[in-house]
């Protein structure tokens, strides 16, 4: 299973590379396939490229989805 992380592009640090934050989690990633992003702009993150742009609603509605997720399996042990 894949998954793709929505992440808020807070600085370009050189010609196709920007740094994305998470939760406080920051980490640089490759922008080739989203040429256009720009700062504050929401990504969707999946082996350290952005393929995707969202707008923030979108991003927050998935985002709140991860959240919901992660306090729902909170308590569970894997097999």
């Amino acid at each position: 299973m894949c998954l793709a992380i929505p992440m808020k592009l807070v600085e370009i640090t050189g010609p196709g590379v920007g740094k994305v934050d998470a939760g406080g989690v920051r980490t640089d990633v490759s922008l080739a396939m989203a040429p256009n992003a720009v700062i504050d702009d929401y990504l969707i993150i999946h082996a350290g490229f952005a393929i995707e742009v969202l707008d923030k609603e979108e991003a927050m509605i998935r985002l709140d989805l991860f959240k919901e997720l992660a306090e729902a399996t909170r308590d569970e042990v894997p097999d």
